[in-house]
């Protein structure tokens, strides 16, 4: 369950609105880096948990509840950055929406289809798609996935703080970079607690792998180059199961030709039959 407490988790505050800056703050709410995909991607990794993983799940889900806020806050930005703003156009300016974007900024549907407040899309004003989402039910993989959530959303965070001048939006993206510095150690802290999770997943048998190539860095250059003598070329992999090694070429080996469609498919187009030379189109 959930519960809800009206004040926004830290305060929000915006000295000169700016519309533009409002649609690049959509990003952070509905993007692919954005506070939507974590929390989220956080519950259903929660959900898939069984009994034994509660203090996985319990931490997924304390997270998942504080990325909401997140939203909240960047929704409150959004609209304290459009509310105040300019809006009056002329009447030239009014006639497309083209023009008032790029006289105010904005993206238009803030105005249009949310009266000036934020939206579940992000700063293109695509919506927000659970495509985002990674919860695959294997929890070292997943964990893996929101370390790099947390690292994308915290770049995202970075340089919408380097892109505005209001004091007040550097400092609740103060907030939230630092609060993704934190998710970021959690994740990788909460790895540490489990026992040699790589290679994801741990529990499939290594030796029905391919033995010959599961350690080895394969170049795909057309040309053969020699062992470059990389970290991940030689030595021992980081799992400790195996020691790098470097081949110059890749198999090569198996047909490309697919074999012929069920002839129900009608895939065959008509072909002139250059066999005979007449010319003559084949059934």
């Amino acid at each position: 369950m959930f519960f809800h407490e009206p004040e926004l988790q830290y305060e929000v505050t915006v000295e000169e609105p700016d519309p533009h800056f409002a649609k690049l703050l959509q990003q952070a709410i509905g993007g692919q880096e954005g506070e939507m995909r974590v929390a989220m991607q956080y519950m259903f990794q929660a959900w898939a948990l069984p009994e034994e993983y509660e203090e996985y799940r319990n931490l997924l889900m304390e997270t998942a509840a504080e990325e909401l806020g997140h939203i909240e806050m960047l929704a409150s930005a959004v609209t304290k950055n459009l509310r105040g703003s300019p809006t009056q156009m002329s009447e030239e300016a009014q006639e497309t929406a083209a023009t008032a974007a790029a006289m105010t900024g904005q993206n238009p549907r803030q105005f249009l289809s949310a009266g000036q407040s934020a939206m579940p899309v992000d700063s293109n004003g695509v919506p927000f798609t659970g495509a985002y989402i990674a919860a695959s039910g294997n929890l070292a993989g997943d964990l893996y996935a929101n370390v790099m959530a947390e690292a994308t959303g915290r770049t995202l965070a970075t340089r919408l703080w380097e892109y505005t001048d209001d004091p007040g939006m550097k400092d609740m993206l103060s907030y939230l970079i630092a609060r993704d510095t934190m998710h970021q150690n959690q994740w990788l802290e909460a790895l540490d607690t489990l026992d040699d999770p790589v290679p994801v997943p741990a529990s499939f048998p290594q030796e029905q792998e391919n033995q010959a190539v599961n350690y080895t860095f394969i170049s795909t250059r057309r040309e053969e180059q020699p062992d470059p003598e990389y970290p991940w070329t030689q030595g021992e992999a980081p799992d400790g199961k195996g020691q790098f090694s470097y081949a110059a070429e890749q198999p090569g080996d198996g047909d490309v030709v697919a074999p012929g469609p069920d002839p129900m498919t009608n895939n065959e187009p008509n072909r002139t039959d250059q066999s005979s030379g007449t010319g003559e189109s084949s059934d």
